[in-house]
């Protein structure tokens, strides 16, 4: 399998050794349950994080399984080596190294198709998702765990931890009707699941089409605890996408992705996506000494500027505030993000511009949007969201496989 960078391979594999992992992927674990792979064709949904934690790449891990065969890969948004932008579409290829044919999720179909799985007896998803609803990742999975239903095919999950600790709950439960690639599930913003148990959920709520249940395995981790956030785990990060750089900014990326439905920019080409934010036309000082007077836990704003080498002002100097984390603990980051979109709209109502359905789909709900534009007080939505957090903690333990 060709590798993302032969440096990097050869330093991960030194850690691995001087530093091993306190807790284990499903990919770690694989050599527990030979009977689910021995003897078996397996197509494999991967990416450039589909490492063990001994620097071995997967399809190396089950080419070296007696009686096991690869015959196709599957890749999710930003290929299978990580490096396309965000919402590119993803051409098939020919893995040059294995000659096996890589199958885009993420382009003219995002699901496989009978086709494509004519040769294949188990289909495996071994990819670190981030914690967030609107992570693509999720449904990827799902619509592939229907599609190996639909076949036939059990679908094996070697499961990885939720990075930004799976206790933690917040924001609005998705309303059916904004269903959509970046949320398709009524679950919170940041749901407190590893995919393992999220693939568990939806097959035991009946979320897939139709209500099919799959013949689904989880390979689960060990040593990891509810409580723990990636960089307590001893794995290697490995950026999930080309703007997903630490754990820092997959902490607060469930609200910051929130501008991503607005004209602003969320910092997309510069070296803290996420985690900085502006336009050319914000009064920095100001809009810092605003946020800052909101008294957010774990968070303090600083005045920036910067200039994106991509996406929205390219190559324009943009004006704007950077968000230091000072306690992760204590940091709600989708309502940091809803305030932080409040404020700007308040601050600006002629240059701030919704990206309407799209900040909508983000959110699950227009209502967020709607209280915004009516100046509604913001603290009665974060109420009902709680509310329905509750509601979901009850049903989410009955698919926990790892304790608190």
């Amino acid at each position: 399998m060709r590798r993302v960078n032969v440096t990097c391979t050869l330093l991960t594999a030194w850690l691995a050794v001087a530093c091993p992992a306190a807790v284990r992927t499903g990919l770690d674990n694989i050599g527990a349950h030979t009977d689910l792979f021995k003897g078996k064709r397996l197509g494999i949904i991967a990416n450039h994080t589909s490492y063990n934690s001994e620097g071995k790449y997967i399809v190396d891990v089950f080419r070296a399984m007696e009686g096991v065969r690869v015959v196709a890969l599957f890749s999710p948004e930003h290929g299978l080596r990580g490096l396309e932008e965000a919402g590119a579409k993803v051409e098939n290829e020919t893995d040059p190294v294995t000659g096996l044919p890589v199958y885009s999720l993420f382009g003219k179909i995002s699901k496989p198709t009978p086709q494509m799985l004519a040769d294949v007896d188990v289909l495996v998803f071994d990819i670190q998702d981030v914690g967030a609803r609107f992570y693509t990742y999720l449904y990827t999975m799902s619509l592939a765990m229907e599609a190996a239903t639909e076949n036939h095919k059990r679908f094996v999950v070697l499961d990885r931890p939720d990075p930004i600790n799976g206790v933690q709950l917040e924001g609005p439960v998705l309303e059916p009707k904004f269903a959509t690639f970046v949320g398709l599930y009524p679950i919170p913003v940041r749901y407190g699941l590893t995919v393992g148990e999220l693939a568990k959920m939806i097959n035991g709520e009946g979320w897939l089409a139709k209500g099919v249940k799959a013949d689904l395995t989880v390979v689960p981790l060990t040593g990891w605890q509810r409580g723990m956030w990636f960089d307590e785990t001893g794995l290697r990060f490995i950026k999930p996408s080309p703007n997903m750089p630490d754990v820092v900014t997959e902490a607060l990326y469930p609200g910051l992705c929130l501008l991503e439905g607005t004209n602003l920019s969320e910092g997309r080409g510069t070296p803290k996506p996420f985690r900085q934010f502006g336009a050319p036309w914000i009064d920095s000082d100001t809009l810092a000494a605003k946020l800052n007077a909101l008294n957010l836990g774990g968070v303090r704003f600083a005045a920036v500027f910067f200039t994106p080498t991509s996406s929205k002002f390219q190559n324009q100097q943009c004006h704007g505030v950077e968000i230091v984390l000072t306690d992760r603990t204590r940091l709600e980051p989708f309502w940091c993000g809803v305030l932080i979109v409040n404020e700007l709209r308040q601050m600006y109502p002629t240059n701030f511009k919704w990206i309407e359905k799209h900040f909508d789909r983000l959110c699950g709900t227009a209502t967020i949007r709607e209280a915004i534009i009516a100046r509604k007080p913001l603290p009665l939505l974060k109420a009902a969201w709680a509310a329905q957090c509750r509601t979901f903690d009850s049903m989410r333990r009955k698919y926990f496989f790892y304790s608190e």
